[in-house]
């Protein structure tokens, strides 16, 4: 069964056909600043597997993320979420009509993992940037903390690199990482590095978070490392974890709550009133 959902702003109407349990996709049409606060060295992008619903494991998801490597910080993202804001920003900037915004809403879809990651900034910090329903904008900065791993002595070919394995307790979830000193560089997806190497493979205890290698690009040009947080809403990690908490218990009550400028409508696929979705499945990388 579909639903349709009809999102009214001052100054723009989207409307939006989709199942149950999708992700909604909001924009206001603002443009973020971003500021420059590093150069990238190289570029290491990650195929990820991830189970949204711990009740229906049987169902995944992928997802391409980028980890961007600088001089004492690393930067990762989903490159999905790059592509469609990249797009949407150029939507707006030419003033297009809605009907093209909404067609590449569709077309480039949500991010699966829609936060982005800051290691080493600010020093000695961890930021932490997300966009809920694309209009609440949350940032969390803490204390860096480096995973406390044990090195194995298995090994294993991976990429053509030889790997070495190494194990953790981290953030909730019991993680198995392969990094290799053929590129000595401790870093790796996530909040994950610490090892005397470029981690390559990483996967918690029950597979519902996979990151894969899949490609490593050393950066000649002069590339920035860009962050965009600076007009986001701090805050600290309980309160973010609440506010995720939230949403996905009721993502329709928390938009209209949090933007009152934004009306909904919700019919099903005969015109007929229906109920927002409630419960949504909430698997966080982050459990702890």
């Amino acid at each position: 069964m579909k639903t349709k959902i009809t999102i009214l702003f001052a100054c723009m109407s989207i409307v939006f056909t989709m199942k149950a349990h999708a992700q909604f996709i909001i924009s206001d049409g603002s443009k973020i600043k971003q500021d420059t606060i590093g150069t990238v060295r190289l570029t290491v992008q990650y195929q990820t597997l991830i189970i949204p619903d711990t009740l229906n494991k049987d169902k995944t998801s992928e997802e391409s993320m980028m980890l961007e490597i600088g001089k004492g910080m690393s930067k990762f993202y989903s490159y999905t979420k790059y592509v469609r804001d990249s797009v949407l920003n150029a939507d707006f900037a030419n003033k297009v009509s809605q009907e093209t915004i909404n067609d590449h809403l569709k077309q480039y879809g949500k991010s699966k993992m829609n936060e982005a990651t800051f290691k080493g900034y600010p020093s000695g910090k961890v930021t932490t940037l997300d966009e809920i329903a694309g209009m609440t904008r949350l940032s969390c900065e803490e204390q860096d903390e480096v995973p406390q791993w044990i090195l194995q002595n298995d090994t294993a070919t991976i990429l053509s690199f030889s790997c070495r394995k190494a194990e953790c307790r981290f953030k909730g979830r019991n993680w198995t990482a392969w990094f290799t000193t053929e590129i000595p560089i401790s870093e790796g997806p996530w909040k994950l590095y610490g090892l005397p190497g470029l981690i390559i493979k990483a996967e918690d205890k029950e597979k519902q978070y996979v990151f894969l290698c899949t490609g490593i690009e050393q950066c000649h040009a002069n590339k920035p490392i860009l962050f965009y947080g600076k007009s986001y809403e701090p805050i600290n990690r309980k309160a973010y974890n609440k506010i995720h908490e939230r949403y996905n218990a009721d993502p329709i009550g928390f938009i209209t709550s949090s933007n009152p400028n934004v009306k909904i409508s919700i019919s099903d696929g005969q015109g007929n009133p229906a109920k927002g979705p409630k419960n949504m499945p909430y698997n966080p990388l982050e459990r702890e």
